[in-house]
């Protein structure tokens, strides 16, 4: 391990300003949820349930619209990107506490829609501003300022939220999301690598070796995909396009042109996914599965201990839980070598389970180190990968997908356990997204040794 990484990468004043905005930034919206909640209960005292809803609906605006925000960023540069977020972040945030339920719930499905990817931008300016083991390093200390944020904006949500003031709250969250996102767009952190220095150059000559491969690859793609009586009309385009009708075919001009508008329209599309690999898809699966892992850990916790009674002890928990991952990350990013985000997410799930069978808080706090040491090392290390495989001009889209899968992670974790607390109690929230991460794990390496021994085959 080399700790000195973290001062080299922090004397970089770009990294440095990067990392210290996306923590500011990504503060009110750690808090929003807490408040979101704490509004419906106790201000419009809708209950839990219409709570949960509501934060559903958020989250599903969330994950569709992240891969498009990444999108905007990829091909119209990120202050432009940014324009929709920070209009949007300002506006709905400050109408949300002053409507019915029944107007929160499309604005906060389009705040969600429209939300400040502060996640996949900065992890897609690190994977430009960093690289080598920089690139580990910086990765690792963008989870730990996200750990560490999740120890304060959920906390100031609650004091803010259970003192009665969460009309204010909610404002707050959208006009300090908004200054931050202008913020970002003065900074104008890189989302592409400059032009004309080596590492664009390198870039660029890998690119132009990449595209008869890209081309080949969604050629195929296309092949494999279209219909039957589309691969006849392919394979016979040639000699339609003199002819206008196909010899021997009863496909009249039209139906010809309908069926290569189709089959151009699918080439499209998959030229435009051709960096999603399987093994891109296995790294968005690690980030649905670390989501729900770490959304069932925590509702299990504060689950667990409102039932022995302990509520007020829930901070202390929490504290063990969060500080564990900060330790993890600063280890991870010191580390020479990678580790596969698989193994780690494995180990993090199958910590997970003993938890369980902790009887009281100290127990469950002490329980809570080993699962959380593997936090911030798996959700680095997957990120690091992404940035690794996916061509920059892409990349945007790809954190953003990345950003959808953990998203849905955490959307799916919670009911999961909160099903299995109430049929079986505390215990079962803990084991069911333990053993659910296991599986997802083992059948992932089952895949991946399929492959390997497919292709030593081939």
């Amino acid at each position: 391990m080399n700790f000195a990484l973290y001062r080299d990468l922090l004397a970089v004043r770009p990294i440095r300003r990067l990392l210290l905005v996306g923590m500011i930034a990504r503060i009110p919206h750690s808090a929003a949820g807490v408040l979101l909640t704490l509004h419906i209960v106790l201000t419009l005292d809708k209950g839990y349930a219409a709570a949960g809803a509501a934060a559903a609906v958020m989250t599903i605006g969330i994950a569709l619209g992240a891969p498009w925000r990444g999108r905007r960023v990829d091909i119209v540069g990120l202050r432009k990107a940014l324009i929709p977020s920070v209009v949007s972040e300002a506006v709905i945030w400050s109408v949300v506490p002053h409507v019915s339920y029944e107007w929160l719930l499309p604005l906060v499905f389009v705040g969600g829609l429209l939300t400040l990817p502060i996640f996949s931008v900065v992890r897609q300016s690190l994977g430009i501003l960093a690289d080598g083991d920089q690139r580990r390093t910086a990765f690792a200390l963008d989870a730990i300022t996200t750990e560490m944020v999740f120890m304060i904006g959920p906390a100031a949500g609650a004091v803010v939220a259970t003192s009665g003031f969460t009309v204010l709250g909610l404002t707050v969250v959208g006009i300090s999301t908004s200054l931050a996102g202008l913020f970002l767009m003065w900074f104008n952190p890189p989302t592409r690598t400059a032009i004309g220095t080596p590492a664009a150059d390198h870039q660029s000559a890998a690119d132009q070796q990449r595209e008869p491969d890209e081309q080949r690859a969604a050629e195929a793609a296309v092949v494999a995909a279209v219909p039957a009586h589309l691969q006849t009309a392919a394979a016979n385009l040639a000699p339609a396009e003199h002819s206008g009708i196909r010899a021997g075919s009863n496909e009249t001009p039209g139906k010809q042109s309908a069926s290569r508008r189709q089959a151009g329209l699918r080439h499209k599309v998959a030229h435009n996914f051709t960096w999603f690999t399987a093994t891109v898809a296995s790294l968005f699966a690690v980030a649905a599965g670390a989501g729900m892992v770490l959304s069932g850990t925590d509702v299990g916790i504060v689950a667990a201990l409102e039932i022995g009674g302990h509520q007020a002890e829930i901070g202390i928990v929490f504290l063990f839980w969060c500080a564990a991952s900060v330790v993890g990350g600063v280890i991870y990013g010191a580390m020479h070598r990678p580790v596969s985000p698989i193994l780690l997410l494995l180990g993090m799930a199958a910590l997970t389970i003993p938890l369980g069978f902790a009887h009281d808080t100290w127990t469950l706090a002490l329980l809570s180190i080993l699962p959380g040491l593997l936090c911030a090392p798996v959700l680095s290390a997957a990120s690091e990968k992404v940035a690794e495989l996916v061509d920059e001009r892409r990349r945007g889209e790809a954190m953003g997908w990345y950003g959808s899968a953990l998203t849905a992670g955490v959307a799916l974790g919670a009911p999961l356990a909160g099903v299995f607390i109430d049929g079986v109690g505390s215990s079962g929230g803990f084991v069911s997204v333990g053993v659910a991460g296991v599986a997802l794990c083992l059948i992932g390496l089952l895949l991946q040794a399929r492959r390997r021994r497919r292709v030593a085959s081939a």
